[in-house]
């Protein structure tokens, strides 16, 4: 086969990483096993001190099924080489661990979860942290100065869709000496590639979009190896390690990533536009829409908008949660990026752990409702909206 460089997004979704089945199999097998024997004492100290690739112990990530998911993922985003973890949150301590105990800036809106171990969590343990909002990056510059070397962001935001101008960063942060991550789970490799804007490494919670069926939970980081391999020991101490039957539901998913993310990308952009029109709600967020504050952005970075749009209902907490309730087909559930459309409101769930003034200090407000768009017809989902907007 050619180059990754060489070959589509989506040839790359079904072939790379793909090993040889004596059998015949068009796919990678599940190797269920946990370790792994050899014909001689020389030859399993070949594995363990890197002379040779190959498969010693499933915790360490030593297995074809994991071995060959991660050259998938690392195909997906351009990248030298990836790690699969057992969930984003995994992925995300074990980086900070590795790249971030000098110190770590989070800018704009993230996950609770993220938010929370940045927050709370590793200042307990020592480590320098700080909670940038997007209209206060005057003092990125003071921070890298002081010592922190390593920025993490997501763009699009979460729940926020807030776009922030990977390149343009990228340069600021490697201007003193530190690393940029990007979270991005949003997005997708589908509509956008921060290692080619400059990004030094990638994260995702791969149970969303790269999963796309609800059905596991893993996590992935992709970047240099040499920015992994200090990753790879927190990550084998941890015992932050996907299943074997994990990754080979990952690499399946990862097959049909194109034509999912592209159809609720194309979805999205009509329910929002549909949304924008509607007298009971007081504001889109959607980098697709020409009214977003940062849609010109996004069609400068991204080459499509994605399949998450948020929505404000003109009201209170009490009225988006009444809208949220009627909805049918619309699961009211957290986690987004399945086949099946989901909506929740960010401060029962992704932004519950955050406390009310510090939600309305990020503007996120209890009228927001969060939509994960699917693989329904759009215009079904506009008449559920409609339905229980009336």
């Amino acid at each position: 086969m050619s180059e990754p460089t060489q070959i589509s997004l989506a040839t790359r979704c079904v072939h790379a990483g793909e090993r040889t089945d004596p059998h015949g199999s068009p796919h990678t097998p599940i190797y269920t096993t946990t370790t792994f024997a050899f014909p001689s004492t020389a030859a399993l100290l070949d594995v363990v001190e890197g002379r040779v690739a190959g498969s010693l112990y499933t915790r360490y990530g030593l297995n074809p099924s994991i071995l060959a998911l991660e050259e998938k993922l690392a195909a997906l985003e351009g990248a030298e080489a990836a790690l699969a973890f057992s969930s984003g949150m995994a992925a995300e301590s074990a980086l900070f661990f590795a790249h971030g105990r000098e110190g770590i800036v989070c800018i704009g809106d993230a996950y609770g979860g993220t938010l929370e171990l940045i927050g709370q969590q590793l200042p307990l343990l020592g480590i320098p942290t700080h909670l940038l909002l997007g209209h206060e990056l005057e003092q990125l510059d003071g921070l890298l100065a002081e010592g922190a070397r390593l920025v993490f962001l997501e763009t699009p935001t979460n729940p926020a869709l807030e776009v922030f101008d990977i390149a343009a960063l990228a340069e600021q942060v490697h201007s003193r000496g530190a690393l940029l991550v990007v979270d991005n789970t949003f997005a997708s490799p589908v509509n956008q590639q921060p290692l080619a804007l400059g990004a030094d490494l990638v994260v995702h919670s791969a149970t969303k979009y790269l999963g796309g069926h609800s059905d596991l939970t893993a996590g992935a980081l992709m970047g240099a190896r040499a920015l992994l391999d200090p990753v790879w020991n927190w990550r084998k101490n941890l015992g932050q390690m996907p299943a074997p039957e994990t990754a080979a539901l990952l690499a399946r998913s990862l097959r049909s990533l194109v034509v999912r993310v592209k159809q609720q990308s194309a979805s999205a952009l009509v329910v929002a536009r549909a949304m924008e029109a509607h007298p009971r709600v007081a504001r889109v967020l959607f980098p697709g829409l020409a009214s977003c504050p940062g849609h010109a952005l996004a069609a400068r970075q991204m080459s499509g908008f994605g399949g998450m749009l948020t929505i404000e209902i003109a009201g209170d907490g009490a009225a988006a949660t009444a809208v949220a309730d009627r909805l049918e087909l619309f699961a009211l559930a957290p986690s987004l990026g399945g086949v099946e459309s989901l909506v929740t409101q960010p401060c029962t769930t992704t932004h519950h752990g955050l406390r009310p003034e510090e939600r309305a200090r990020r503007g996120i407000s209890d009228a927001m409702l969060r939509l994960s768009i699917g693989l329904e017809d759009a215009e079904d989902l506009i008449a559920d909206l409609h339905q229980a907007l009336g």
